[in-house]
């Protein structure tokens, strides 16, 4: 008989419950949040599994590998989706949470998402700690910016290399300023030059891999955005069309319809966010700075004439997607002389 598994994961303890092919609770027990102790849980139940589901989340990319290496059928859900299932108890705890896990494995009422490998996960975050340290940096200048505003000091247009040095003339005749302001400097360049030690790495990795230099070839598309887009596609067989991987990262429009009510929305914005302001920057980039004519641009610069700017940005960061995933399945280059003859053909 088959049986299925719904694990409720938090960080010390997991809820465990195993229901068979009736719907019948056969185990109920918390357990320790590590592949080991879930893996050993179920072995001791003897039974024969078809499903072992559990919630995407923090933990999930470990636990998932963990248990399909001992041989467990591990799938990991869609949260959203868990999240409007469960909605429908009385009661919200770990252990009806991990029933009714359970009982979606049953039934097979679930969509199961990616689970990305270790490799895109370690180049995931790098982005993000490149991000995280960029963030980091310019809020500290713009808390300096706007403290020595109070005392009537401007620091006005400055660079990156530049800045350190003005903050500085400005309160060298202030001394309680330059004991205030001088460690945040120090905090600023650190951030600084932690960040530029990453960006070089980030560079390093996106010139060393064929399919990221292949989609830096479209206009707009720079390094960031191509290993953002690689590592969170990941495997694109995984997509049969190439248009829905625009819907994939939110950039199509929400629509409602009932009865007599039918409307799109603005864009749903679910998925992968990264990804999503990554092409939206592209997008915004091939519209301002880009100079090389090319079918595309005009394609966007048209629907900026017809509903604005920001509008035509979202919708070229969702061709933008189109693009790299059809770039990126049929082995070729973005050729933008060859795009607009075609297109006027």
């Amino acid at each position: 008989m088959d049986h299925y598994a719904g694990l409720d994961v938090s960080l010390d303890t997991t809820s465990l419950c195993v229901v068979d092919q009736d719907g019948e609770v056969v185990c109920e027990r918390k357990v320790l949040s590590d592949p080991a102790s879930i893996g050993q849980a179920l072995r001791d139940l003897g039974c024969q599994f078809k499903r072992v589901g559990l919630e995407a989340g923090p933990l999930s990319q470990w636990l998932y590998d963990g248990l399909w290496a001992q041989g467990w059928p591990a799938i990991c859900v869609d949260p959203r989706q868990m999240s409007a299932s469960l909605s429908a108890m009385r009661n919200k705890t770990d252990k009806n949470d991990a029933r009714g896990i359970a009982q979606m494995m049953r039934v097979g009422m679930f969509r199961a998402v990616h689970v990305k490998s270790p490799e895109s996960h370690e180049l995931r975050l790098l982005l993000t700690n490149r991000s995280v340290l960029r963030r980091k940096g310019i809020d500290i200048e713009n808390e300096i910016r706007g403290a020595l505003k109070i005392f009537g000091l401007k620091i006005g247009r400055v660079t990156k290399y530049t800045y350190v040095k003005r903050v500085r003339e400005l309160v060298e005749d202030h001394p309680r300023l330059a004991a205030a302001i001088e460690p945040m400097l120090r905090a600023q360049q650190v951030l600084f030059a932690e960040f530029t030690r990453l960006h070089r790495i980030v560079l390093n990795v996106v010139r060393d891999d064929n399919v990221c230099r292949r989609l830096t070839t479209v206009p707009g598309v720079g390094p960031i955005t191509a290993l953002a887009f690689k590592t969170a596609v990941e495997t694109p067989e995984r997509f049969a069309k190439s248009k829905t991987v625009g819907a994939h990262f939110g950039l199509t429009p929400r629509r409602y319809s009932s009865g007599q009510i039918d409307f799109q929305g603005h864009i749903s914005k679910c998925g992968d966010a990264m990804v999503r302001t990554a092409l939206y920057e592209a997008a915004n980039v091939l519209l301002s700075r880009v100079r090389a004519p090319s079918a595309l641009k005009s394609w966007g610069l048209r629907i900026a004439k017809r509903c604005g700017a920001k509008r035509a940005r979202v919708a070229l960061a969702r061709k933008l997607a189109v693009i790299l995933h059809r770039l990126w399945v049929d082995g070729t280059e973005f050729r933008p002389v060859a795009l607009a003859t075609a297109q006027a053909a």
